[in-house]
């Protein structure tokens, strides 16, 4: 083999290696990054009521919060604390429907119903959410209140339960939730606040890692 055919498969062995090696770093970056996007727990500061959205209706204040982790990692560490474990005390319940379903990454949310006059029926099933231009209507609903089953509260009574919607909301984008002709898409704005207060937590959690 002459020395300019040699100096070509040289050539063409290393810029294989090359192709090969670029793509498992690409791979195994993959679930770093993933891993990475999630905001580490115990360094928020929001209350619940800066990711609440409320609706409210002559009979009924409804109050909606999202449990993804990456909403709830960013309010005070009591508060993730509570709405994590409200999440785990129903989370083969949750795998069992979304199994059922189809649905590979559900979407929760806790949502509270208070009373405003005596004996106000309340319609869980009509709770839907638009987002990315599709309506989403609950798949499962999980009671976590007695008064649930009843569908009817007096007033200053609540009851509450986990939803379960299909893939496809998008929690870092807008979205609009309604009961019957009452909607809110004030998460416009609570976006902002949790895009906010995500960098605080991550900046909080790099100073923390430097004391070490």
């Amino acid at each position: 083999m002459s020395a300019v055919a040699r100096t070509l498969l040289g050539l063409a062995l290393a810029l294989l290696v090359g192709v090969g090696s670029a793509g498992a770093q690409q791979d195994s970056a993959g679930p770093s990054d993933q891993t990475q996007a999630l905001p580490p727990a115990g360094y928020g500061t929001l209350r619940q009521s800066d990711a609440t959205l409320r609706i409210d209706t002559e009979t009924h204040l409804i109050q909606i919060v999202p449990l993804d982790e990456g909403v709830i990692r960013l309010l005070a560490n009591d508060t993730y604390a509570s709405l994590h474990r409200l999440r785990e005390s129903k989370a083969q319940e949750i795998a069992e429907a979304a199994s059922r379903w189809g649905i590979r990454e559900p979407t929760l949310f806790l949502v509270t119903f208070f009373g405003r006059q005596a004996q106000a029926r309340f319609f869980p099933e009509i709770l839907r959410v638009t987002s990315q231009n599709r309506l989403f209507r609950p798949v499962e609903i999980f009671p976590l209140s007695p008064l649930w089953s009843g569908q009817q509260l007096n007033q200053r009574e609540t009851a509450r339960a986990i939803y379960l919607y299909e893939d496809g909301i998008r929690l870092a984008n807008e979205m609009i939730v309604s009961y019957d002709r009452f909607s809110t898409d004030a998460w416009a704005l609570i976006v902002r606040v949790l895009d906010a207060e995500r960098g605080a937590v991550l900046a909080r959690a790099a100073r923390n890692q430097g004391m070490r």
